[in-house]
């Protein structure tokens, strides 16, 4: 009795270590690293301009709902892929990687003047 309540156990614990699967709808890192580009973006342009920070706030909000249209991604896609790549360190900052040497690129090549 005791041999198989400890059989069980093992392979309950087996069963719970067991690695969380990708979500269904997941971004891949290139969608991931193309959006938080362009959050970053946003969310640079926003705070620069001469208004209030509520103000700012409030345009950084819907200017985020255009970087998910333009992108063709919902928000809660969008959290929920952010949420899953969290989970995993080196994953993270490889995709934060590109999207900082994307964003210096562009600052350097004086892009960043040209969209504003």
């Amino acid at each position: 009795m005791k041999r198989l309540l400890a059989i069980c156990t093992i392979f309950l614990v087996l069963v719970a270590c067991d690695q969380e699967k990708e979500p269904v709808g997941l971004l891949s890192e290139e969608q991931m690293v193309a959006v938080l580009i362009d959050i970053h973006f946003t969310e640079g342009v926003a705070s620069a301009l001469p208004i209030s920070y509520d103000s700012s706030q409030v345009l950084y909000s819907l200017m985020e709902k255009d970087v998910f249209l333009n992108h063709g991604v919902e928000d809660s896609v969008f959290t929920e892929s952010m949420r899953y790549y969290l989970q995993f360190p080196k994953t993270m900052d490889r995709i934060y990687a590109r999207v900082i040497d994307s964003l210096v690129v562009r600052e350097s090549s004086g892009d960043i003047e040209e969209k504003m």
